[in-house]
């Protein structure tokens, strides 16, 4: 059964379409902080009942945004994908997958076929997996009928580096090249009228989140700027997957600053179901605030 939670920004509708949740320990996703669990516990109020489960572990959400602006349909990032070789990454579920994300993409209202505009927030293996399926024998674009939009800092890095990282590149990316259906892209990119880029870099030396505008409202999606709302309650504290700490924590903090006590939505792009809300100002750090329906 597809899970997911469509949020309305003016005449923008922006679809979650989940692919996998993944119960995380706070340990492992602030790893240097002096007290997780009592941040935990300080958190609690907030968390729950949708950012953690029974037992305190923090919930983890896989999954793609599927926004319907001026005329189109864009998918911002593509989550793992099937039959990937993704061992390395060591992540229950992610190797081999065979999971209905594309049955499920359809029955959101959006199948792979009627998506124009593929957007990777950042080329991680979790966000960049369906970008291609295994087709007739070679990885193929998965969205048959879409330009994917790759932003060119982010792309010229992987391009550098892809001898000595997971298989991301060769078997979700580089076959999109050989099939003629990139565009790349600068980092504040607009990809219509409603729906704009902006950088973040720091995560990864070309990470960018979605912004999106429409009649006086806005919402965006920030990509891996913050993995998780507990980090709104620690920003300086590092999760275990910035490319280049320094840089990511502040693109973190400011975008905290941004868009705290705004009206803009956030919509997170690994929080747990309904993923969307806004950043609060408490004391010196921040919460996240579910959005009403």
């Amino acid at each position: 059964m597809t899970v997911r939670n469509t949020v309305e920004i003016g005449d923008v509708r922006i679809t979650l379409v989940e692919e996998l949740v993944m119960p995380t320990s706070v340990r492992w996703m602030l790893p240097d902080h002096p007290a997780p669990f009592e941040l935990l516990d300080n958190c609690r109020s907030w968390l729950e009942p949708h950012f953690l489960n029974e037992r305190g572990h923090i919930l983890q959400s896989m999954h793609s945004w599927v926004i319907e602006a001026d005329g189109m349909r864009i998918v911002v990032d593509t989550g793992i994908g099937n039959d990937k070789d993704r061992e390395a990454e060591g992540y229950d579920g992610w190797h081999m997958r065979n999971g209905p994300y594309l049955a499920d993409l359809a029955e959101a209202g959006s199948p792979a076929k009627k998506i124009d505009v593929v957007l990777n927030t950042h080329l991680h293996s979790d966000h960049a997996g369906w970008n291609t399926k295994w087709t007739n024998g070679h990885w193929a674009p998965t969205f048959v009928n879409a330009r994917y939009q790759l932003v060119q800092q982010e792309w010229r890095y992987w391009d550098k580096v892809a001898d000595s990282c997971p298989n991301i590149i060769e078997d979700s990316v580089r076959p999109l090249f050989e099939a003629n259906v990139v565009d790349l892209v600068t980092a504040d990119h607009r990809v219509s009228d409603s729906v704009e880029l902006e950088p973040s870099h720091g995560h990864t030396p070309g990470h960018v989140c979605v912004r999106i505008n429409s009649h006086g409202k806005s919402a965006i999606i920030l990509g891996d700027v913050i993995h998780s709302p507990i980090q709104c309650a620690a920003p300086e504290q590092r999760p275990p997957l910035d490319s280049f700490i320094k840089e990511a924590r502040i693109a973190r903090r400011a975008f905290l600053e941004r868009y705290a006590d705004t009206d803009t939505i956030v919509l997170g792009s690994h929080f747990h179901t309904p993923a969307a809300g806004m950043i609060r100002r408490t004391g010196s750090t921040y919460r996240f605030d579910v959005a009403e329906a």
